[in-house]
């Protein structure tokens, strides 16, 4: 892309307008020129197609480069929506088309994991963002609730919840020493033993 830039003589930092200048004087300049006779006339029409195809390189190039940074940092609102609604599918496909990752799109994809209870991966996308964005009070706020999210996952993990399954209606009853249906057998067990055994020693 250098190489056009020299063609056009402006630098690489030059406005869209700079270029625009520099690109119709050469024009005129070379099409007026082309007409001369011998090799001045043909290094002329040989300028013209090298400018041609400079300019439009240039101008293609940063036309791209603006629908990138416009793609990548503008609009996450309807990626945004799409997560409220409850479509993680459709708002992970619109953030797959994000051709340039900002930190809030890994902000985004976060958000996204966080939500398909994907907490690990989720940690590691913000991780990303406030690498980028260090000062970004928001990025900071969720990865403090997450890792406490995961740090109470890890605690009911290790408690006796994690033997039973946390859905167990009777892990409660079990950590108590078993449920009151249990003991009330047991206690009939031990009264027809009782009873037994006072018959027999009379």
């Amino acid at each position: 892309m250098q190489e056009y830039y020299k063609i056009l003589n402006v630098p690489e930092t030059a406005s869209n307008e700079e270029i625009e200048i520099a690109y119709k004087t050469l024009k005129e300049q070379y099409s007026k020129d082309r007409f001369l006779e011998g090799e001045k006339g043909n290094e002329a029409a040989r300028n013209l197609t090298k400018l041609e195809t400079a300019y439009k390189e240039i101008m293609e190039s940063r036309t791209e480069k603006e629908q990138q940074e416009k793609k990548s940092n503008d609009d996450f609102s309807n990626v945004e929506r799409l997560i409220r609604d409850g479509a993680l599918n459709d708002a992970q496909n619109e953030l797959d088309a994000f051709t340039v990752r900002s930190a809030e799109w890994h902000y985004m994809q976060s958000v996204v994991y966080y939500k398909k209870n994907w907490n690990n991966e989720s940690k590691k996308q913000l991780e990303i963002a406030i690498k980028m964005d260090p000062k970004n009070t928001k990025y900071s706020t969720a990865y403090s609730k997450l890792l406490a999210k995961i740090e109470g996952n890890q605690r009911q993990f290790h408690s006796g919840n994690a033997y039973y399954g946390a859905n167990d209606p009777n892990t409660e009853t079990r950590q108590m020493g078993g449920s009151s249906n249990e003991c009330m057998s047991m206690c009939a067990t031990w009264c027809c033993m009782d009873m037994l055994c006072s018959m027999c020693c009379r």
